[in-house]
C-alpha cells in the first residue's frame, strides 16, 4: 500500500500542487490506515501481495485492493475510540477519500469504499488576534538587540503583520521576491495550490527589510550566496521551525500573556484591517483565500470589537 500512497502524494505534488504541510500530513494519516489494515487482517493476507516474508515494509504491505467500506468503518471506529479530535478524524477522513479517489482512477479499485461515509464536522475554531498593543510590544522587541538576528527578526515580523503572509510564504521568499522600489512596494508570494498573489507592503515594513538587507542579511551570510530572503546564522534558508521558535521568544520576552503562533500574526492583519474599513474581498485577496467564506470568520471578531467600544462608551444602566 504505501508505494501507491506515494505515487498518489507525488501527484497531489506535481499535479494538484499540494503545500509540503498537506503532503506531510497526508501520509501520516494513510501510513496510520496502512498500519491499522496490516494489524487488521491475518498474518498470510499480510502481504500476500507482496510476500509474506517481506521485512522491508514493517507491516505495511497490505494490498491496496483490500480496502473496503468495512476497513474505513474500522479505522473511523478506531481513532474515536482512541479519542483523536474531531478535526484530526475529519482529516484523515478527507485522506483516505482522496486516496480512493486516486486509486479508482488509477484502476487499481473499481468502486469507490468511502462513498456514503461522511467526514465529521468539526467545529471551527475562532481565531484569536493579538490587540494592536500587543503586536506594537512584539514588533519593538527585536529592536532592543543589535544582532544581525535581531536585525532579520524584525523585518521577519514587521512583514509578517503589514501582509498577512502564512509562516510558509514567508520563509519561502527569496530576494527576487521583493520589489522595494520604486514605491508602492510588494512583495510576491506564492500560496495554497501554487497561486501567487502580489501584496503591497507597508512603509515600516519596508525600512525594517531595508535595513535588514544592508546589514545584518549580509552578516549572517559571511560572503556565502544564498537566493533565500530569510536566512540563519549558517547562511542557510529559515525554516518554519526557526520562526516559530523566535516569535515564541520574543512574546514571551513582550510579556504576552496569550497563546502565540506565526498564523496569530495572519488572524491579527486579517482582523485589523477589517476593524480599519477594509472590504472582506480585499482582505480575501490579500490572505489568499479561496473562498470568502473563510474570511468572513474575521468580521465576526471585528463587530464583536466594535460591539465592545460601544458598551465602553455607552455602559448600561
Amino acid at each position: 500500500m504505501l508505494d501507491r500512497v506515494e505515487d498518489f502524494l507525488h501527484y497531489l505534488s506535481a499535479e494538484r500542487g499540494s503545500s509540503k504541510n498537506t503532503i506531510d500530513a497526508y501520509r501520516n494519516d494513510l501510513t496510520s490506515l496502512s498500519r491499522f489494515a496490516a494489524a487488521r487482517k491475518p498474518a498470510a493476507v499480510v502481504g500476500a501481495n507482496n510476500g509474506a516474508s517481506n521485512g522491508a515494509n514493517n507491516g505495511h504491505a497490505t494490498d491496496v485492493k483490500s480496502i473496503d467500506r468495512q476497513l474505513v468503518l474500522d479505522f473511523l471506529a478506531d481513532l474515536n475510540q482512541r479519542q483523536y479530535a474531531k478535526a484530526t478524524v475529519a482529516r484523515k477522513v478527507a485522506a483516505v477519500k482522496s486516496f480512493c479517489a486516486f486509486l479508482i482512477d488509477a484502476g487499481d479499485l473499481t468502486s469507490n469504499p468511502t462513498a456514503e461515509i461522511d467526514s465529521p464536522r468539526a467545529p471551527k475554531p475562532v481565531p484569536k488576534p493579538m490587540s494592536t498593543t500587543e503586536v506594537d510590544s512584539l514588533l519593538r522587541e527585536p529592536l532592543k538587540h543589535e544582532t544581525p538576528e535581531a536585525g532579520r527578526d524584525a523585518a521577519m515580523l514587521e512583514l509578517m503583520y503589514a501582509t498577512g503572509m502564512r509562516v510558509t510564504e514567508l520563509v519561502s521568499l527569496n530576494l527576487d521576491s521583493l520589489h522595494l522600489k520604486p514605491s508602492p512596494a510588494y512583495v510576491r508570494c506564492v500560496g495554497k495550490g501554487a497561486k501567487e498573489r502580489t501584496i503591497p507592503v507597508h512603509d515600516n515594513a519596508v525600512q525594517a527589510i531595508d535595513r535588514y538587507l544592508d546589514a545584518a542579511r549580509p552578516a549572517l551570510l559571511k560572503q556565502r550566496t544564498q537566493s533565500a530572503l530569510f536566512v540563519n546564522r549558517r547562511g542557510e534558508r529559515l525554516t518554519r521551525q526557526g520562526f516559530w521558535l523566535i516569535l515564541k521568544n520574543y512574546s514571551k520576552a513582550a510579556g504576552i500573556q496569550t497563546h502565540v503562533t506565526p498564523h496569530t500574526l495572519r488572524h491579527s492583519f486579517a482582523t485589523h484591517l477589517l476593524r480599519g474599513g477594509a472590504s472582506v474581498r480585499d482582505v480575501q485577496e490579500l490572505l489568499g483565500h479561496a473562498n470568502v467564506s473563510t474570511t468572513q470568520v474575521y468580521t465576526q471578531l471585528a463587530d464583536q470589537h466594535l460591539r465592545e467600544v460601544y458598551e465602553n462608551v455607552h455602559p448600561r444602566a
